[in-house]
């Protein structure tokens, strides 16, 4: 039986289920069209492609069918097959968010407890960041590795951050093109077979998500990232990969600093803090602003290692992980990967010695506190575009990242605020950017006579 195009989209607009079949075809023959020299006849269209996607929107997909659009993207193109290495796989993804770092912390932690992280990134979206580019501020780091290359790093090291390789799931490369000009991109069901199928064509056995709700997050609904993190856990334990959702709070920046370098700055300074064998010493009130940072950290790396066996739960896990980061040995990981993914730069301690000399920026503004009272509310999403404006993020895809720019928060929300107090830290490289950011932080960082109802980080764990 040949399946056609029209058929699929109008079984879906007409709200039948679609079979495994029609779904496999369809994204077969799309493939194909796009590295074929002559396409096959029967290979939908552009315009069919954005009508299924429509459909899908309208629709929604039942958990065969989400299943089966998934693993199709999946094997798409090339797969990473990590069972050579003989180790338990597990990875951590984030929704996205401002602030968010963990994945720098994370990785090396996982690797010092003996599991492996193949850690597929990808770039700013919008107004919240991109682990690649943080990396990327690191003089010489690659991010786009050769598949046997990203290998050859695991095998050494026991994690890798890289890029998506042309080849790596070229299905959902094509759709994502196609909902961004279509009003799809929201969609749960969309969003879910996008991740799901990047992250299980990294061969894991395991992943642990981190669903990101409240204003500085695309789903900022509780509703919508609940079921955003259900639809991944399902999608994830069908395909044969434990997986686990964190729903976590995302109503203030992560940790102290948000940007590119400022990023990769804080967590240097948290592993120097607690590596034993380095001379350095965080200030309390620095350690504070970063304890949110640390908390989620370790809780996403206790679920990992709970499900790669190394800890009995996730609270023995997150207590490991706190240990792997004190002894030193995950920074050590870390120094070792960047030793063999950058060129020409040492993974070292001497080279990282003073991670907040390493990018100068050309221009800073503090802003300090017009009256007294509490840090109450701010809209976490407007500090991301905030971030974007001093030019740490894309205004159009492919254009090119400040590694300076970037905020840096002395507060809170709940903390006590005095009048002309500092709350926040611009970086820029052009002074002329420094304006329209501040106004918005200006706007945004609200002041008020009662402390705010705390809510808490992390509201909900799936499995």
């Amino acid at each position: 039986m040949t399946i056609h195009p029209i058929d699929v989209i109008q079984h879906k607009r007409d709200g039948f289920a679609l079979s495994d079949s029609e779904i496999q075809v369809f994204i077969r023959a799309l493939v194909e069209r796009e590295s074929a020299a002559i396409p096959p006849a029967d290979a939908p269209t552009d315009a069919q492609t954005a009508a299924l996607l429509m459909a899908i929107f309208l629709r929604g997909l039942n958990p065969q069918e989400l299943a089966a659009l998934t693993q199709a993207m999946r094997f798409s193109g090339d797969t990473l097959d990590t069972s050579a290495l003989r180790v338990f796989t597990v990875d951590k993804h984030s929704t996205g968010g401002v602030g968010d770092k963990t994945s720098l912390l994370i990785a090396p932690i996982v690797a010092a407890a003996g599991l492996c992280d193949p850690m597929i990134s990808g770039r700013s979206l919008g107004h919240t960041g991109g682990t690649l580019d943080k990396l990327e501020s690191i003089p010489g780091f690659r991010t786009q590795l050769p598949l046997q290359e990203f290998l050859s790093i695991l095998r050494q090291c026991g994690f890798a951050m890289a890029g998506q390789t042309p080849t790596l799931v070229p299905a959902d490369r094509i759709l994502y093109a196609l909902r961004d000009h279509t009003g799809t991109v929201e969609s749960p069901y969309l969003i879910t077979a996008s991740i799901m199928s990047k992250k299980l064509a990294a061969g894991l056995n395991a992943l642990v998500l981190d669903v990101k709700t409240g204003s500085g997050a695309f789903m900022s609904k509780y509703s919508d990232a609940q079921l955003l993190a259900r639809l991944m856990v399902e999608t994830g334990e069908l395909a044969g990969t434990r997986t686990v959702a964190l729903l976590t709070s995302m109503d203030q920046p992560l940790g102290r600093f948000s940007g590119n370098w400022v990023e990769v700055q804080e967590c240097l300074e948290l592993f120097q803090h607690f590596s034993p064998n380095c001379a350095v010493t965080l200030p309390p009130e620095k350690l504070r602003l970063s304890a949110d940072l640390l908390t989620l950290t370790h809780a996403l790396t206790g679920h990992m290692l709970c499900l790669g066996g190394k800890a009995a739960s996730p609270e023995y896990g997150a207590q490991l992980s706190a240990n792997l980061l004190a002894d030193g040995s995950a920074y050590n990981r870390f120094l070792q990967m960047v030793e063999l993914q950058s060129d020409d730069f040492p993974g070292t301690q001497a080279a990282f010695a003073d991670p907040a000399a390493f990018h100068r920026p050309s221009a800073a503004r503090t802003l300090a506190a017009d009256r007294s009272g509490f840090l109450s509310g701010m809209d976490c999403k407007q500090i991301g575009w905030a971030v974007q404006r001093l030019g740490a993020g894309r205004t159009h895809p492919g254009a090119p990242v400040s590694a300076q720019a970037g905020i840096e928060m002395h507060a809170k929300l709940g903390d006590r605020i005095d009048i002309g107090q500092p709350l926040a830290t611009l970086f820029t490289e052009d002074p002329a950017l420094l304006d329209e950011p501040e106004a918005m932080l200006r706007e945004t960082l609200q002041i008020s006579v009662a402390p705010p109802t705390p809510i808490p980080l992390i509201r909900e764990i799936i499995t």
